[in-house]
């Protein structure tokens, strides 16, 4: 993901599904620590709701072009 993107991606996460920066921080630690795709570690660790894990990878094909 490109830094640009990365970052709307991060801003999409806050604003429009109200995930708490401590809770992002957590996943990105993770994601550093296993290489899995941010998304999945959000649902794994119960971050995400299964809706907004599809709302997630909606955003994220959208953010393709």
């Amino acid at each position: 993901m490109a830094p640009t993107t990365h970052s709307k991606f991060i801003c999409f996460l806050r604003e429009e599904l109200a995930i708490s920066d401590s809770s992002i921080a957590f996943a990105l630690r993770h994601r550093e620590q296993n290489n899995g795709p941010l998304p999945m570690i959000l649902w794994q660790y119960g971050l995400v709701t299964l809706q907004q894990l599809d709302q997630i990878y909606d955003w994220l094909e959208s953010a393709k072009g």
